[in-house]
């Protein structure tokens, strides 16, 4: 059986009529709280072993945060390292404690601070394990 091609257009037309219409559910706008890591900052030298607390800067969060649970990661030099430093914690808080690990010394670590979004710290050094990288 053949169908022609205004056949078909027609059948389109008609199945196309007969469905409901899609529309686009809304979103909801969405906020992101990016604070900056105020310590440490550049120049800051950490020991292994030392527990020095994390800060940042809370003076502009919003009042709503979609994801409001921070998690610190160590970061070597390009790569974010699978360390996590503390986790768990309510990002408004504007600090945590954390416990400097057995890493290699080196002057590129940098921490990341996730909650809604990751952003890193400025460079410092980490030194006591007597190895370099």
């Amino acid at each position: 059986m053949k169908f022609s091609a205004a056949f078909l257009a027609s059948a389109a037309a008609l199945l196309a009529s007969t469905l409901p219409m899609a529309t686009a559910t809304p979103v909801a706008a969405r906020d992101v709280f990016v604070p900056p890591i105020t310590y440490p900052h550049a120049g800051t030298v950490w020991y292994i072993g030392q527990t020095h607390n994390v800060t940042w800067d809370t003076s502009k969060a919003p009042v709503n945060i979609t994801n409001g649970k921070g998690i610190i990661m160590l970061r070597k030099g390009d790569l974010t390292t699978p360390v996590i430093l503390q986790n768990n914690f309510d990002i408004r808080k504007g600090r945590i404690e954390v416990r400097v690990p057995w890493v290699v010394d080196g002057s590129d670590y940098k921490l990341v601070l996730f909650g809604d979004s990751g952003n890193f710290s400025p460079n410092f050094t980490i030194k006591g394990s007597g190895v370099a990288w």
